[in-house]
């Protein structure tokens, strides 16, 4: 089920409408109940394996928290390989076979293992499974951290992993943040039905007005590289960048809006993000809930920034290689994620030296100054974007390439005519100004009613409606 579908707004309407008819005791039921629904609508035989990861965690948090010594650590370890275990093979058993395939042809080897999909013909990677897998995971880390007593309660576990407003592509939230949520009596309140209807609309504006009109030029320049010109290219690229954001990020506040109609609160995932002055606030303000979930149980149990020069280094750059591999079996994410790796180090390294240092950081400084650094940053970022995007790391460099050969950028031909791109141009200078001076505002109910129904009724008259699916789904 989409978010942006009649599906679901039906499935809104009436599961909130329920919940607040309910007794408290019997809400967590229904939402129980409407996640696994919600989950089942897009392919029913994965919701069995979503039932086997949280049966195995729930035993696990129990089982952690009632031990003593290794043996706690040795039932987290066991939890971690059983919930990395389903990720591995569903998402990453053919890119690692491709991959010793090629290695043992250059030795005139033969590796006679079959790939996944040739010996399931029918087997499709699980929806949402990285992003419910994280969430499955901290859960179990924090309690053996001691910062979440295990949760004792079957039905209130599984629905802190089902939750479906966050279920498919996050926010990643932490136990301690969410599941005491759970049981906490909403009682109605029109302050919250009316931020989260805000934020439902005002996500839902930037995924169907603005991300899939700006993929009518992105799909079309990366699905025909050899074709496209530089400027075409580069376009298409400028696009990309708020294509995804906007996607990703529209998604994240249908999510947390949906949730906050309810009474619950989640984290914030995006926080105008290309407003950045440099790398590292880049990843303070972008996905946030993936950002500090690495931080937190990757970054520093490595011994974080603590260590020598050369090992903060080696995590930064195994945080961010960890972090493209997350995002999906292929080389391509693996190369983007060592470039903003890179992107980190270079700032460590160049910290007093160079303007142009990668993690330079302008505030404080005169207003030209800190334009040029957002500017820098974005261009870094909008370079490693590509490498996200293109089919293919040969494209991907293809791209490049054309991009840097600083001729033929005379008026390109793209996907849209010069009414949509100058209308396309004026939705990002729109999105500028919400993300920079509108950001948490939130109307008065006069004011409310009238913005409400002016975005659902742009929504309608602007909206794109070919290309439905969030790119976050994929991952």
């Amino acid at each position: 089920m989409l978010f942006n579908s009649l599906h679901f707004l039906l499935f809104f309407i009436f599961v909130t409408t329920f919940y607040y008819t309910l007794p408290y005791k019997f809400r967590w039921v229904l939402l129980l109940a409407a996640s696994a629904y919600f989950y089942a609508s897009f392919i029913p035989v994965y919701l069995v394996i979503l039932g086997v990861v949280i049966v195995i965690d729930y035993f696990a948090g129990i089982w952690i928290e009632n031990s003593q010594g290794r043996k706690r650590l040795f039932l987290l370890i066991l939890s971690l390989i059983a919930n990395v275990g389903f990720l591995a093979f569903f998402k990453y058993f053919d890119f690692l076979n491709n991959n010793i395939t090629y290695a043992l042809q250059l030795i005139g080897q033969k590796n006679e293992m079959p790939p996944l999909r040739e010996m399931f013909p029918s087997l499709i990677l699980p929806i949402g499974l990285s992003f419910h897998t994280f969430q499955s995971m901290s859960y179990t880390i924090e309690v053996y951290r001691g910062n979440q007593k295990a949760e004792y309660n079957f039905g209130i576990y599984s629905l802190y992993v089902l939750f479906y407003p966050q279920l498919v592509a996050g926010p990643i939230e932490r136990p301690q943040n969410v599941l005491w949520q759970f049981r906490e009596k909403f009682a109605y309140d029109w302050e919250n039905v009316r931020t989260g209807l805000t934020l439902i609309a005002w996500g839902m504006f930037k995924k169907v007005v603005i991300a899939d009109r700006l993929a009518l030029v992105t799909d079309a320049a990366y699905g025909d590289v050899q074709n496209q010109s530089p400027a075409a290219l580069l376009i298409a690229t400028f696009f990309y960048c708020f294509q995804i954001y906007c996607d990703f990020s529209g998604y994240s506040d249908i999510a947390i809006g949906t949730a906050r109609v309810m009474g619950f609160k989640l984290m914030t995932n995006f926080n105008a993000p290309y407003f950045a002055e440099s790398i590292s606030e880049f990843w303070k303000r972008w996905h946030i809930s993936l950002s500090t979930w690495f931080r937190d149980y990757v970054y520093i149990p490595l011994g974080g920034n603590r260590r020598s020069k050369s090992r903060v280094y080696f995590n930064t750059l195994t945080v961010f290689l960890l972090s493209g591999l997350w995002h999906g079996a292929d080389w391509k994410f693996i190369i983007w994620g060592c470039i903003h790796g890179i992107y980190l180090i270079l700032a460590q390294i160049l910290n007093t030296h160079a303007i142009f240092r990668p993690g330079h950081s302008g505030k404080g400084g005169s207003l030209p100054v800190r334009i040029f650094h957002m500017i820098w940053t974005f261009s870094l970022v909008a370079l490693a974007w590509i490498f996200f995007r293109a089919n293919s790391v040969s494209e991907a460099i293809e791209i490049i390439e054309k991009i840097f050969t600083f001729s033929d950028y005379g008026i390109p031909e793209i996907a849209m005519n010069n009414g949509e791109f100058i209308f396309s141009l004026g939705l990002l200078f729109l999105l500028v100004i919400k993300d920079k001076y509108f950001a948490k505002y939130i109307p008065d109910t006069g004011m409310f009613w009238v913005l409400f129904t002016l975005t659902c009724f742009c929504c309608y008259l602007f909206g794109v409606f070919t290309s439905n699916q969030f790119i976050y789904f994929q991952f």
